[in-house]
């Protein structure tokens, strides 16, 4: 399985934001990040894990899980729609509980978790993470293993003190190329090379 982290340093960390998803700290930019994790012609993905780390007002840091995966192998009810991604992340951010790892519906889950605290986790764990970076090495050249995570941030990137801490875990950088593309076309990028490469 693949997992991607996406960071937002202003994403609304409670769900009472309305329909102008811009000014909700750009979730609309997570939107975008749901739709191209999970979603390929005809089918969604079924290996891959997100990781949506807000830090936005009023009560960073949230972290939310999203496993769709899971809850399609338990022929679950809660199936995830395109067309209400905004819908599903409110829903999330509304549904969590101070003190624990809420598990709203099977695979999707919410609690209070900063991105340093997440990416030390994984490390734990034994999972090799790369962070996208457009000084790192090209992704066509560097090794990739099973179960790789890779580490993307909005258009304002991941702030400085946090990207210093991070890049002083054992990450590896990797790039997709000397041209600044949108989170969710990096997202794309990185999918395809996975693809290509047979890595789920």
């Amino acid at each position: 399985m693949r997992e991607f982290i996406y960071y937002s340093q202003k994403a609304r960390t409670t769900g009472n934001f309305g329909d102008d998803l811009m000014k909700a700290g750009r979730i609309d930019i997570a939107c975008q990040i749901v739709i191209m994790s999970f979603f390929v012609s005809h089918k969604l993905r079924q290996n891959v894990k997100l990781h949506l780390l807000f830090n936005g007002p009023p009560d960073a840091p949230k972290h939310i899980e999203m496993f769709p995966g899971k809850a399609l192998s338990e022929d679950s009810d809660h199936d995830i729609s395109k067309k209400d991604v905004a819908g599903l992340i409110k829903k999330l951010l509304y549904k969590y509980k101070p003190g624990i790892n809420n598990e709203v519906m099977p695979g999707y889950f919410i609690e209070k978790k900063g991105v340093i605290e997440v990416v030390n986790e994984m490390l734990d764990s034994g999972k090799e993470v790369f962070i996208l970076d457009r000084k790192g090495e090209d992704i066509r050249t560097i090794g990739i293993g099973k179960s790789p995570v890779f580490i993307l941030g909005d258009h304002d990137g991941i702030p400085k003190q946090e990207l210093k801490r991070l890049k002083k875990m054992d990450i590896k950088k990797i790039s997709v190329g000397d041209e600044m593309y949108f989170a969710s076309q990096t997202m794309t990028i990185v999918q395809n090379e996975l693809d290509r490469r047979g890595i789920e």
